[in-house]
């Protein structure tokens, strides 16, 4: 194993967004296996170094390989389309106005229910958003329109923790 090779060539999986869980799952598990720095206490300290380091590297693949998003972002990267989510908020006036009645409707939300159907609606535009990065890395190949939808997943996720604690909130009335 080399440190240096991207998540997908570590997991042995294709490069692209479509992944199942499982196999996801599945090739970490294998991965712990072989890299357990127990695996390697006949061999030493420094071996077993290199093992906790290996653990690290394939946790911190695992983390960014089963998590949608940042798998999206990954490939955009790893394209040469970064996300620069700090440098680039430009977003097409239909989402922003998305956003902005989103946020008022949160701002006037007072019950259950109406928290429940925004966050129900922002889930359906999460899974869309989705759907959108799959086709565009995996069917037409165009990772500076993928990285434009990562960075209003972005949007899209903050949004949803905003309703989330919300609704925690009226939970704990």
């Amino acid at each position: 194993m080399q440190l240096a090779v991207n998540d997908f060539v570590l997991f042995d999986l294709p490069q692209r967004f479509a992944q199942t869980r499982a196999e996801l799952d599945t090739r970490w598990k294998d991965l712990q296996r072989e890299a357990h720095p127990d695996k390697f206490s006949a061999q030493g300290t420094a071996a077993q170094r290199v093992a906790m380091q290996w653990s690290v590297r394939i946790n911190e693949a695992y983390q960014r390989l089963k998590d949608p998003l940042r798998r999206a972002a990954y490939l955009c990267e790893l394209g040469g389309a970064p996300i620069q989510a700090e440098n680039n908020t430009a977003m097409p006036t239909a989402f922003l106005m998305q956003q902005m009645s989103w946020r008022e409707a949160l701002d006037e939300a007072t019950d259950l229910a109406t928290l429940e159907t925004l966050h129900d609606e922002v889930k359906l535009a999460h899974q869309e958003g989705l759907s959108r990065c799959e086709h565009c890395i995996d069917v037409i190949h165009d990772l500076p329109q993928a990285a434009q939808e990562v960075r209003a997943l972005m949007f899209i996720e903050r949004f949803a923790k905003d309703i989330e604690q919300r609704l925690d909130a009226l939970d704990a009335r």
